[in-house]
C-alpha cells in the first residue's frame, strides 16, 4: 500500500498564517483541527452569511447518504474520494465499511494537515482497504496511475467529488477532469458530486470576502454548471437537486434545511 511523506515531514509544510480550505471547513463542521486564522476566516463568512454551519452539516449528510446508496443499493465496494478534507465522524471509508467490510477506498487530498492525518484515515476494516494519496485535483492521470494501487479499474469505482469543483477556476477545465476520471472506470461506475452554487446572494458575497482571505478561492457556479458535470450519465433518483432533498432519511426530522448547495449522483451507462 501507498504511504505518502512521514507525519513529521508533513507538519513542517503546514502553513498557520494562510487559512485553508480544508481547516475551515473542520471549523464550521465541530471539528478541532484548525487555527486562529482559519476560524477568523470562517467567521467573516458566518457574519455574512449566518447558515454557514448547517450548510456544512448538510455537506456531511449528504456525503453519509450518498455512500449508504452506492453500497447498499447500486452494490459499490470501491470509492474514489477525492478532495476528502479533514477526518470527521463518518468519513466515506467508515461508511462504506460499516455496510460492506470489504469496501476498498482511496482519499485524494493536497492539504499537509490533511496528510499529516493520514494515519486516522488509513484505518481500514480487515476485508477492505483503505489508502491515502496526496494530489491535486487537477491532475487526474496522476491521481488514476496512483489510486490503481489499491482499486481495481475493471470493477465498479464510485468516484466523489463533494465540494471540490468550486476550486478549479474554469468550468471547461472542471468538466474536462471528470470526463478524464469518468472514462477511466468501468461501466457501472458512479459519479457522486456536490457543490455550493451562487443561488443566495449573502453566500456569494461571504465568498468573496472568503476568497480574499488567501484560501484557494472557491467559485460557486449555477445550479446547471454543477448539474452538467453529470452529463452522459444516467441520474439517480430524484436527480439533481438541493442536497437536503437528495434521498432524506428518517433521521432527517422537520424542515429540510434551505441552503445553496447541490449535489446528485449519475450512474456510468
Amino acid at each position: 500500500m501507498a504511504q505518502g511523506p512521514g507525519k513529521a515531514e508533513t507538519t513542517a509544510r503546514i502553513d498557520t498564517t494562510v487559512p485553508h480550505s480544508a481547516r475551515i471547513w473542520d471549523y464550521w463542521s465541530g471539528g478541532k483541527d484548525f487555527y486562529d486564522v482559519d476560524r477568523q476566516a470562517g467567521d467573516r463568512v458566518q457574519q455574512v452569511y449566518p447558515d454557514v454551519f448547517t450548510f456544512a452539516r448538510v455537506g456531511r449528510h449528504f456525503i453519509g447518504r450518498t455512500v449508504r446508496y452506492l453500497v447498499e443499493e447500486a452494490g459499490i465496494r470501491q470509492f474514489l474520494d477525492i478532495g476528502t478534507g479533514l477526518p470527521t465522524v463518518d468519513n466515506t471509508h467508515e461508511v462504506a465499511q460499516r455496510a460492506a467490510p470489504e469496501s476498498r477506498i482511496v482519499y485524494v487530498d493536497n492539504d499537509p494537515l490533511v496528510l499529516a492525518h493520514a494515519h486516522a484515515l488509513l484505518t481500514s476494516s480487515p476485508q477492505g482497504a483503505t489508502d491515502y494519496i496526496e494530489a491535486d485535483v487537477a491532475d487526474p492521470a496522476g491521481i488514476l496511475e496512483a489510486a490503481a494501487r489499491t482499486l481495481d479499474f475493471d470493477r465498479p469505482v464510485a468516484v466523489m467529488l463533494m465540494g471540490i469543483l468550486a476550486h478549479v477556476p474554469e468550468h471547461d477545465e472542471a468538466r474536462s477532469i471528470v470526463r478524464q476520471l469518468m472514462d477511466a472506470v468501468t461501466p457501472g461506475s458512479h459519479l457522486a458530486v456536490r457543490d455550493g452554487t451562487n443561488t443566495d446572494a449573502r453566500y456569494v458575497r461571504a465568498l468573496e470576502g472568503y476568497n480574499r482571505s488567501g484560501a484557494v478561492p472557491y467559485r460557486p457556479r449555477e445550479p446547471e454548471q454543477v448539474a452538467a458535470f453529470l452529463d452522459g450519465l444516467e441520474l439517480v433518483e430524484p436527480g439533481f437537486v438541493p442536497c437536503p432533498q437528495w434521498r432524506p432519511e428518517a433521521a432527517d426530522v422537520g424542515p429540510l434545511p434551505q441552503v445553496p448547495l447541490y449535489g446528485g449522483v449519475g450512474r456510468k451507462p
